[in-house]
């Protein structure tokens, strides 16, 4: 099986908002995973994370709240329904979230569901020895939270496979 290339997107601090997001770019791997049912996907996406160092932590949907996590990487696979999320925070970009994509989300960067089908689920990972805190924007605080997503160490793969380090520059 080949490794899909995946879609970088760049997102800039928003610092209005209080959001650190990443120099590190966002990366989308369309169509990651293909199966038949909803169940194959969420079973495909774990055994798919484990595989490459990512363990599976969770099935659930994509809050409907701007957040970010400043202590960990995120890999999210969209195992059933599709979603219009916003990735950088309040004035960031929207981006449409498929069954068999899969969203690597560098520390810092915002993200939240604006739409989803009421069956939307993923299956979230993070890497070892990261565990997320759920933070909002506080601009007052935002120093301290870039602070926290620099020290974040980036993994040597890509939760679908592959070198990491190629990816994330």
């Amino acid at each position: 099986m080949s490794i899909p290339q995946p879609e970088r997107l760049h997102l800039e601090s928003d610092a209005a908002n209080g959001y650190p997001n990443s120099p590190l770019p966002v990366l989308i791997y369309r169509r990651a995973l293909d199966a038949h049912s909803a169940e194959e996907r969420a079973e495909g996406f774990e055994a798919l994370f484990k595989r490459h160092g990512w363990p599976p932590a969770w099935r659930y949907h994509l809050y409907d709240f701007d957040h970010f996590h400043s202590t960990a990487h995120e890999a999210l696979g969209i195992f059933r329904g599709q979603a219009r999320a916003r990735l950088g925070g309040p004035d960031g970009r929207d981006v449409m979230l498929n069954e068999g994509d899969v969203l690597v989300l560098p520390a810092g960067v915002g993200h939240a569901s604006l739409e989803a089908d009421d069956d939307f689920c993923m299956v979230g990972a993070y890497p070892p020895g990261q565990a997320p805190e759920i933070e909002r924007g506080d601009p007052a605080k935002l120093a301290e939270a870039q602070a926290r997503v620099a020290k974040v160490t980036v993994p040597s793969t890509s939760p679908v496979g592959g070198p990491l380090d190629a990816l994330w520059k």
